[in-house]
């Protein structure tokens, strides 16, 4: 029998913010944790990057007690290098370490880390082996159905898994050579179930409605749902899923609440950034802050061309008064 030293969150009907790289940072974390989402992961970060003390990779390994709970996520394919970055990781006290075996890019899964331990999986386990190894903390793990059509394996994938003690899979429904395009397969979850696992397993891919979730949770058996590219474009979702899971509707945020989560999110992305490249890195979240208000367009582009906090807020409040009059 196989005894944690931590115990593992409750996973049990929750609804998480996937690891998405220049996405989920501490402001952006925040903001959904805010709104709903119960549980949290970093960016994924480099194992050889920690241990050459990479001053990138140590910056992800930053997060703020409200945050909680939240993992650490962090990839590699050498099990030295994983081993040593999953000690790093725990020195920062997350509340639990998470494996990422799902990454699809290139310059990744073809260096044998993320979706490249699908063809090893034998490696694929001694990796993880190496981080629980070197860690007093509960270890979890994200991985995708396989490399492609003709090699499907997550089933052997979560009874390898169980058996070594990962503690909670997320399994990213779609194939490798899927990246982030195409139908994901939630199907794979009940089958996973179906073949006698007990660890939690977390659905993920392609999420982008409260519906979604809730016929995730129901259909498929899902411990729980993880949003990731839905979440970007509706801040809300979170919120919204745990209010149609309860009741069968769910409300929109009026204009006033839309202008003044994305003031917030603006003002924590310049205090952890800086002035400048808080603005910068802001834009790309507009489309999903102002998403269905009519005639837009104009106003995102104006937006999009300022690079100072205090004119970015003038103009945000700008929008909030136009569309307070229309509805008047």
């Amino acid at each position: 029998m196989i005894i944690f030293a931590l115990m593992l969150p409750d996973f049990k009907n929750k609804i998480v913010l996937a690891p998405m790289e220049d996405v989920t940072e501490p402001p952006f974390r925040l903001v959904c944790k805010r709104l709903g989402a119960d549980v949290l992961y970093t960016e994924f970060i480099s194992s050889e990057g920690l241990i050459r003390d990479a001053r990138k990779a140590r910056e992800k390994l930053f997060f703020l007690e409200e945050e909680r709970p939240l993992a650490i996520q962090i990839y590699g394919g050498n099990e030295e290098n994983m081993a040593e970055s999953s000690k790093i990781s725990s020195t920062a006290n997350p509340d639990f370490i998470d494996i990422n075996c799902g990454c699809w890019v290139k310059d990744v899964a073809m260096r044998g880390a993320g979706a490249g331990l699908l063809r090893d999986l034998p490696k694929m386990r001694r990796i993880a082996e190496s981080v629980m190894a070197n860690t007093s903390l509960p270890v979890t793990l994200k991985t995708r159905l396989g490399w492609d059509e003709n090699s499907i394996v997550i089933v052997e994938v979560a009874k390898i898994m169980e058996e070594i003690g990962i503690q909670a899979l997320t399994v990213h429904c779609r194939l490798r050579n899927q990246g982030n395009k195409g139908e994901a397969d939630w199907s794979w979850v009940k089958r996973i179930k179906d073949a006698g696992i007990k660890i939690p397993i977390v659905l993920n891919g392609n999420i982008k409605t409260p519906e979604d979730v809730k016929f995730a949770f129901d259909t498929y058996e899902a411990d729980a749902v993880m949003i990731g590219q839905g979440a970007i474009h509706n801040q809300w979702i979170f919120r919204q899923s745990k209010e149609y899971m309860a009741t069968g509707i769910y409300s929109e945020p009026g204009i006033t609440e839309k202008i003044d989560v994305c003031i917030g999110h603006l003002r924590l992305n310049c205090e952890a950034k800086g002035e400048a490249r808080g603005v910068m890195e802001l834009r790309k979240f507009y489309s999903g802050y102002l998403k269905g208000l009519p005639n837009i367009s104009t106003f995102r582009m104006q937006l999009m061309a300022i690079k100072e906090m205090d004119p970015v807020i003038e103009k945000l409040n700008e929008i909030r008064d136009h569309y307070l009059q229309l509805v008047e």
